[in-house]
């Protein structure tokens, strides 16, 4: 896709919840963006071959089942199982039932690109994953060149928006372009004047630094420090040593599962979420980093986002169709984002009438903008069938794909470790995105 134009976020404030005792906790873990491949201009947009139609809508998975990603495995797995089971009780896809080919991601490049491969083998039409930006520009090259869909739940590097992808990626995830707006109100709303940040050295790391440094800076605050720090690290002495010196009101960690130790030399030196204002993002905000501690209750304090939305709110419904499909779920992370890939694709193949991974992508976008609202897979298809245009509303959200094939709307969720080491929603921020 070509992309034009500048970004513009708007942010709205919704109501915090209050953070007694009586709060129901969030269980929550959210996508770890994993190591990277060194950035490089994107490959320029090819016309993609021609893959065919069967007449069967065959989706491949390349989510995490192992590596340092696979908590995040079980609530996107069960979003999409969720998903495959409700469109084919409504009949399916095109008159027959859906195909679903689940498939690893691990956490790095060499266990995804030989699912691609297998996957690529068995002719499917559209994959969905993976949950890091890092894994997913290791692929999607392979993937859209050869002209299937690549949509992504979780991807959130705003790298993907001007990627030269043949039309054919897509993501129900929103681009850091929100969650860092979301992070600077937060920080300036808490009077958090002055901040240090330690940065994940890869394209998500970076890239969410860099928009929610400007928009923090633009509303008055100062960074008095910025470390991007190397994961595979065998200590973090010299970050912390810095961090401590530059003195700030706060501190932002944007990481993963690294986390836990900067946290515990932040502790050990004066700078935990006891004594300083602390900050996380969708990569180390879940409940698996209090987890780490002998003593959950160190993270007590520690605020953070989440792109997504609150399952333990107005969406127990879906909450309670996931455990019926895994019923050992603890986290539910994306899993509504995972739950719409698989619907808009579906929407999409019906629309087009055809299962063609090219002819699915040039209708991905119409299918949730513009049209007749429908909230339902079984809703919007038999619309599309009645000659409608639609407009899906998803679990996610209402989604309004721009032609970048990414939403202009987007929930950020404001987290919070409460004493006990648990997670619980503290709000939300409405965020849109417009060319």
């Amino acid at each position: 896709m070509t992309r034009v134009g500048a970004l513009l976020v708007g942010l709205t404030l919704v109501a915090a919840a209050c953070g007694s005792d009586d709060d129901e906790p969030v269980a929550t873990d959210a996508p770890v963006e994993t190591e990277a491949p060194v950035e490089t201009e994107a490959p320029a947009e090819t016309d993609p071959p021609a893959s065919g139609s069967d007449g069967i809508l065959r989706l491949g998975g390349i989510l995490p089942e192992t590596g340092n990603l696979a908590f995040l495995g079980p609530p996107e797995f069960a979003g999409v199982d969720l998903a495959i089971q409700d469109i084919n009780e409504a009949g399916g896809v095109l008159g027959n039932p859906i195909e679903w080919l689940p498939g690893d991601s691990g956490d790095n490049g060499e266990v995804a690109n030989a699912t691609v491969d297998r996957l690529l083998a068995e002719d499917v039409d559209g994959f969905i994953g993976a949950a890091s930006s890092g894994v997913s520009l290791t692929v999607i090259d392979k993937i859209t060149q050869a002209g299937k869909v690549h949509f992504s739940p979780a991807n959130t590097s705003p790298t993907f928006t001007d990627y030269a992808d043949n039309g054919l990626y897509f993501r129900t995830a929103p681009s850091d372009v929100v969650q860092g707006a979301a992070l600077a109100d937060i920080m300036i709303a808490d009077g958090t004047a002055t901040v240090s940040y330690l940065v994940l050295n890869d394209a998500y790391g970076t890239g969410l630094l860099e928009f929610s440094k400007g928009p923090y800076e633009a509303q008055g605050g100062q960074v008095l420090s910025e470390i991007i720090y190397d994961p595979k690290a065998e200590n973090f002495d010299a970050e912390i040593a810095e961090t401590v010196a530059a003195g700030a009101d706060g501190v932002v960690i944007i990481g993963f599962d690294e986390t836990s130790k900067l946290l515990t030399g932040l502790i050990e030196s004066g700078f935990g979420p006891a004594d300083k204002a602390v900050y996380g993002t969708d990569g180390n905000m879940g409940n698996a980093l209090a987890a780490a501690f002998d003593d959950p209750s160190v993270v007590a304090g520690m605020r953070g986002t989440l792109p997504g939305v609150d399952v333990e709110g107005e969406l127990a419904d879906f909450r309670d169709a996931l455990l019926e499909i895994d019923p050992e779920l603890v986290d539910f992370s994306y899993s509504a984002e995972s739950y719409d890939a698989a619907v808009v694709m579906a929407l999409a193949a019906e629309a087009a009438g055809s299962d063609d991974g090219v002819a699915i992508g040039a209708e991905i976008n119409d299918v949730t903008r513009g049209g007749t609202k429908c909230t339902t897979y079984a809703e919007c298809r038999d619309l599309i069938q009645a000659g409608e245009d639609i407009d899906y509303d998803g679990v996610s959200g209402p989604l309004e794909f721009r032609d970048e094939g990414e939403p202009t709307q987007a929930s950020i969720l404001i987290l919070e470790f409460d004493e006990t080491g648990t997670l619980f929603v503290d709000g939300s921020v409405q965020g849109s995105v417009e060319i």
